[in-house]
Formats: structure tokens, sequence, C-alpha cells
């Protein structure tokens, strides 16, 4: 059976680790197993918890990646490589190693052990504690992209190989990529789209937390319309450092009447969505209990574990293709076909998708987007050439 995989993402400072750390010792305590985990290179989870990794708690775990050891197990070779060809371009050993650990690694590598961990089994629960938000969208649509690059480029990168590597240490004097390296790039591959199939998978749902200010909600609108494009299921929204109302002086009654209609547009823009909140809390969050207490609040009678009750944003059937993007404007979305693929566009987000066989046969009827549905209808008549 898959975990239940929950993932909190949201702009920076609005407390998305407090929410993850408060959801994942609230499972502990309701005696389920939980692994919670970090894609955010600031590691604030151990603080926000005031421990160290490891089981924090009868039934919580908590797992903080060491991105050079785990860098060297997921893809020794492809790192071994670059260094050998950096340091028969004339770099010290020490410079060489420094390039080759990449801007972004240690997020990609928090994936790839959050699959590790899921293979594993025995977890109820898993809760990753995402960056903020640019970086989030940024990695999950990684596997999407690179596996679009990689279907098309591998095999002729095969076959280039071995017809230039004599000629790449002859005329260049560097080392041609061998088979390791090519297998440990199909692993790698390999490796982050079965990320992707566990996070768009029916146990896992991303939860959008954000904090009652024009700002941050409308970035918090535009972050639901991008999760969805790339297929990852949006199931409730968090709203952090809510003023309480009982016993405003007139200083805070401002803000509560600022945050109350900011509230009730966050409902209106994320219906159906549930909106949860957390209060302004008066002093900082001191250990597990604490954070179970905020997380049992901040659920309610509501069952935060349970299946997610969105459906999927893609859907297919045997002659349309329906794409849910709530809060997208008609003006910011572009439609393209170029052979078997159809390009959207949301923003400034952009997903290719790889008809099955049924439709990429056919030509484009209609594309409509009302209430915040994309549908797109294929005709009876067959594509030809790429448009």
């Amino acid at each position: 059976m898959s975990p239940r995989v929950l993932l909190f993402t949201g702009k920076g400072g609005v407390g998305k680790t407090t929410a993850a750390a408060a959801t994942a010792t609230l499972a502990a305590e309701r005696g389920l197993k939980t692994l919670i985990v970090s894609t955010d290179t600031a590691h604030s989870l151990a603080d926000a918890l005031a421990v160290e990794p490891g089981e924090i708690a009868p039934g919580l775990h908590l797992h903080q990646v060491d991105t050079q050891k785990t860098l060297e197990r997921h893809w020794g070779e492809l790192q071994h490589y670059a260094r050998g060809v950096l340091t028969e371009l004339g770099l010290d050993e020490i410079t060489s190693e420094e390039i080759t650990v990449l801007p972004g690694a240690e997020e990609v590598i928090a994936l790839l052990e959050l699959r590790e961990h899921a293979r594993q089994g025995g977890w109820d629960v898993i809760v990753i504690d995402c960056a903020p938000t640019a970086e989030t969208l940024r990695l999950l649509a990684l596997p999407e992209a690179l596996d679009w690059h990689v279907t098309r480029l591998m095999p002729v990168g095969r076959k280039l190989v071995k017809v230039v590597s004599p000629f790449v240490r002859s005329v260049a004097r560097v080392s041609a990529p061998g088979e390791d390296v090519m297998s440990a790039a199909e692993r790698f591959h390999r490796g982050l789209m079965e990320v992707r199939e566990l996070l768009t998978g029916d146990s896992a749902s991303v939860r959008l937390v954000l904090t009652p200010e024009a700002v941050v909600l409308a970035e918090a609108r535009r972050t639901l319309t991008s999760l969805n494009l790339y297929g990852y299921r949006v199931d409730a929204v968090v709203a952090n450092r809510v003023f309480p109302a009982e016993g405003a002086d007139e200083w805070r009654a401002t803000w509560v009447e600022a945050q109350s209609r900011l509230l009730a547009e966050a409902e209106e823009s994320f219906a159906p969505l549930p909106v949860h909140t957390i209060p302004y809390l008066p002093a900082e969050l001191d250990g597990r209990h604490a954070l179970a207490e905020v997380g049992a609040a901040l659920y309610g009678a509501a069952d935060p574990f349970a299946a997610p009750a969105v459906e999927p944003p893609l859907r297919l059937s045997a002659d349309e293709l329906t794409l849910s993007l709530p809060g997208a404007d008609r003006d910011d979305i572009d439609l393209a076909r170029k052979g078997d693929e159809l390009i959207i566009t949301a923003g400034p987000y952009r997903r290719i998708l790889a008809l099955p066989a049924a439709l990429a046969r056919r030509k484009i009827g209609s594309a409509a987007l009302r209430d915040g549905v994309l549908r797109i209808r294929f005709s009876v008549g067959s594509e030809s050439a790429a448009e």
C-alpha cells in the first residue's frame, strides 16, 4: 500500500515549515508511522522541531539530505566522469569536485531519496516541506521535462558516442562518456520519473500555505494554476498567522478586518478546496507536542490523512482531454500542436504532453477554457503533418 504523501509549499516566509511539522507530529501522535523530509536547502525543519535528524519521537522520523554522500550514490558515475574531464582540462581536483556539485542538486537528491523511502515501505504518511514556490515549481516540472529530452536524445546519444569517442580523445584530448556513464544517466532519469509517479499518484497531494496578505494570496492563486498544469493535485489551503477576533484592541481590530476580507477572498478563489487556518500565536512553538496541538486545531474534525478527494487535474477520454486550471485567465493560456505533442502554456509555465496513440492521430477540433477547465476536443480526421 502506498503511503499518504503530503507536500507543503508557498511563498517564502509564510510558515510552510510550521504547517508541515504540525501535520507530521499530529500524524505520529495518531499512531501513523510518519517520515518528514525537506527539499529546502535551508533545513529549518530540524530547528522547528528542536531535534537532530533521525527518529525524533515514537513513529516520527526526520530525514535531512547529505548532498555529497547521496550524490555519489545516485549519480556517482556522472560526477566522476565530469570531474575527470575537468581535471584533464587542467583544473585541480578540489576545484573540479566543487564545480560538479550542480546548483539545485540538493533538492533533486531529496526527491530521489523520497522515492527510496517510499519504495522501502513501512510508512503510513510522508510529509515534504518544500522550498519556496518558484523553486518547487521548477523542481516538480523537472522529471517530465527531463523525460521529454531523454526519450528523444538518449538513443541518438548512445549511437553518437560510439562513433565520435575516438575523435573526442584524439582531438579534444578529453575522455568520452562510456557505457557506465550513459547507464547512470538513464538510471537517474528513471528515478525521477518514479518520483513523478509517486507525487502525482492517487495517494499524493499538495497543500498551499499562505498568509492573509494580498500579494501572498495572488501568488498562491498562480501557484494553484501552475501545479495543476503539471498534473499535481492540490487538496487544501492553509492560512497561517490569522489574528484572532476575540478581545482585539483598535490596532488589532484593523488587522482582523483586513484579514477577514482576504480570507473570504481566498475561500472564494480556492473553492471547493478547504481553507484551514493557523492563528497568529502569542509565542514561538516549543517542541513536538505544541506542534501536534497546532495540527489538531488546524484540521479540526477533518481527516488530514485521508485520500485526496480532488480529481487528478489531467483526464483523458476517447475524444477529449480536460485539464483543470483553476484561476487561469483565457489570455494567459496558449495551445500549440506539434506532431503527437500538445504544448500548453499557462502564464510563464509550459508543459509538453505526449498524446496517447488514439489521440495523436487526430486533429484538434476545438479548445475552450471555461470555469477553470481547459477542454480540448479531437475530431475524427487524422493528424498528418506537424503543426
